[in-house]
């Protein structure tokens, strides 16, 4: 595990074990998360930790090049149509982090998304490297999705999403599927397997994979 100074610098990810963790240390500025991400390495850690950076084997992604990038259900197509769902774009970025920080997930104790990561990430969307998708209902914010957008990879990093009504987070990983579908992206990162993931049609594939796509 390296120990990272103020160089700006990653070690090669191939150098992490399977668990993923590369690096310990560093700081949240914008230059080092643009270095993180466009090498297959993102940030995450508990309050009070160093930082840590992790790329594991094997990633979990969103094929947005296969046939079925999401799975998409009977019941999820009827939320979409008849439920009054409205879909925006980076809208309420701040706002979406801070939800995704709130929600109670079966599998984690408290939250990775503390104050230190909601400024440095609101940090990338001011200047557009990060965004997020928001689904509204009567007008309020009821679920959403922020990531890491890189453009230049067609790759889309994304870090977190939340649902406050039934199949709102769902929706707004479809919207998400289908426009960087249209704009030929390859793959939405979902970085570490979990049950509701694969549920969506997220698989996992070896991490030397997942690095060849990012620099095709």
């Amino acid at each position: 595990m390296y120990i990272l100074q103020n160089e700006l610098y990653f070690p090669p990810v191939n150098q992490a074990p399977d668990h993923g963790l590369l690096a310990v240390g560093g700081d949240l500025k914008v230059d080092r998360l643009l270095l993180a991400y466009n090498n297959g390495i993102f940030p995450w850690y508990n309050d009070g930790e160093p930082i840590c950076w992790w790329s594991p084997d094997p990633r979990m992604i969103f094929d947005l090049q296969s046939e079925r990038p999401m799975r998409i259900t009977k019941s999820l197509k009827q939320s979409r149509k008849n439920k009054g769902y409205f879909i925006k774009e980076n809208t309420c970025f701040e706002q979406v982090m801070k939800a995704c920080a709130q929600v109670s997930r079966p599998d984690q104790e408290g939250t990775w998304i503390m104050d230190e990561m909601i400024e440095a990430y609101s940090k990338m969307h001011q200047l557009g490297h990060a965004v997020s998708v928001e689904v509204f209902k009567n007008g309020e914010l009821v679920g959403g999705l922020y990531g890491i957008d890189l453009p230049e990879k067609k790759v889309f990093c994304g870090e977190s999403m939340f649902a406050l009504q039934p199949d709102a987070s769902k929706i707004a990983l479809w919207h998400l599927v289908e426009k960087l579908q249209l704009k030929e992206y390859k793959i939405i990162d979902a970085q570490i397997y979990n049950d509701h993931l694969a549920s969506l049609g997220a698989v996992e594939i070896p991490r030397e994979s997942f690095i060849e796509l990012l620099n095709i």
